[in-house]
């Protein structure tokens, strides 16, 4: 059986207003074209406590820090495919 992933995308106010509330709808749309649903986790928290290091996205425990919608593409397409 293939393993879960887990994304977790830091949603507190610092991490959301630098960008991850396009990286959000990035990951979303990933999720779907791709069909990774069924294999994956994917939640929000507000706040991870990394703020001057963010935007935080944490991927099977893996915290990515300076997250931008330009790279979540790429970041993704490595850990998960």
């Amino acid at each position: 059986m293939q393993q879960k992933n887990e994304i977790m995308i830091c949603l507190g106010s610092s991490c959301y207003s630098r960008g991850n509330q396009e990286t959000l709808a990035v990951i979303k749309s990933y999720i779907q074209q791709n069909n990774l649903k069924a294999n994956l986790t994917f939640k929000g928290k507000l706040c991870l406590g990394l703020c001057n290091e963010g935007p935080i996205v944490v991927i099977n425990g893996e915290i990515l820090k300076e997250v931008s919608p330009d790279t979540i593409i790429s970041i993704l397409e490595k850990k998960l495919l």
